[in-house]
């Protein structure tokens, strides 16, 4: 996998550490991984 830094306004820091906190991911990285992957399957993939 690649390193990747990335800037996230604040609210959107704190509703990805909600969805952390309540076990819905791991962590971050994940989570955005999943939303990316979503978001390709969406606009990309599933044409």
């Amino acid at each position: 996998m690649k390193l990747i830094t990335l800037h996230l306004p604040e609210q959107y820091l704190c509703e990805l550490e909600k969805l952390i906190t309540a076990d819905r991911y791991p962590n971050r990285s994940e989570a955005i991984r999943f939303a990316i992957r979503d978001l390709l399957k969406s606009e990309l993939w599933s044409r």
